[in-house]
């Protein structure tokens, strides 16, 4: 009976492991979200028009999850190099931004860089990388 105790202890502790990592695994692609959406709004509107006329260094605008980013003064420090931002500059950038994989630092490093939000009008889907199956894993 002993024996039988400790298993289904075992069991139960398997089971609220694979239920803990699953809340981790779902809270980690909301926060992905979080970090872009969680911007607290500046009140200032863009159209993706007036953002496609930042599209050199020296003056870089881009919209990256509905929000827009004045990345001129970054192009410098991009550890990715000046040339992929430049290809994306003026644009809608989300799906390259995510497909590069960007860490939570990075996403962190952007927010100083938030200069408003994308017109209801231009705004996107969310990103893939918010949305979860039933094990918690990322939907691409």
């Amino acid at each position: 009976a002993v024996v039988s105790t400790q298993s289904t202890g075992i069991t139960n502790n398997l089971s609220t492991m694979s239920a803990e990592q699953e809340t981790k695994s779902e809270s980690f692609a909301k926060d992905l979200d979080v970090t872009m959406e969680g911007q607290e709004s500046s009140g200032k509107v863009y159209r993706l028009e007036e953002v496609a006329q930042h599209n050199h260094a020296q003056d870089m605008w881009m919209a990256i999850h509905n929000k827009v980013y004045d990345v001129t003064k970054f192009i410098e420090e991009h550890p990715g190099g000046e040339e992929v931002l430049v290809e994306n500059a003026g644009m809608e950038a989300t799906y390259a931004f995510e497909d590069v994989g960007h860490s939570l630092d990075a996403r962190d490093l952007l927010a100083q860089y938030y200069i408003g939000d994308v017109h209801d009008d231009d705004r996107t889907e969310k990103a893939a990388t918010t949305e979860t199956d039933e094990k918690g894993c990322v939907i691409f």
